[in-house]
């Protein structure tokens, strides 16, 4: 077969494979700490946006267009939510200390979903564990997967 009618790739194909990141229907609650993290986001990946046009690399370009998409739509919708100091019960920020029927205790800080990282103790208020700890005191009790767990604190 001639070569002469076959379309030549020109590396615009890994733009038509990639999908857009996807937007949680929640509301955008973030901490004033998490907004700096999303303006942290656009600012790089601008950065990025810009090297890889000038290399004109197209998969790059592609790919850090779309991740600059999905974070400033994030920054257009984030609703800063001022810290819970004070409060004698779970809300958006709080800190809250579990004790655990092994007698282990954990601590996680109820965040948005974007600056949730729960092995470094920061839970998304959309997570079940943060869902049923919401609106609850300290001496409450919550279901966890290894069992049982208190309240011991609120900050």
């Amino acid at each position: 077969m001639s070569r002469a009618f076959v379309k030549e790739s020109d590396g615009s194909e890994a733009d038509q494979d990639l999908p857009e990141l996807r937007i949680s229907p929640h509301r955008n609650l973030v901490s004033a700490d998490g907004l700096k993290q999303i303006e942290a986001e656009v600012r790089r990946l601008g950065e990025e946006l810009a090297q890889a046009r000038a290399r004109e690399d197209r998969s790059a370009i592609a790919q850090h267009s779309r991740d600059l998409r999905y974070w400033s739509a994030r920054r257009a919708t984030a609703e800063v939510v001022a810290p819970a100091s004070g409060s004698t019960t779970v809300r958006f920020g709080s800190r809250v200390t579990l004790l655990g029927e092994d007698g282990a205790s954990v601590t996680y800080r109820i965040v948005g979903e974007d600056e949730s990282a729960p092995a470094a103790g920061r839970i998304s208020y959309v997570s079940p564990l943060a869902k049923e700890l919401l609106g609850l005191g300290v001496g409450d009790s919550v279901r966890l997967v290894s069992g049982q767990a208190e309240i011991t604190a609120i900050n």
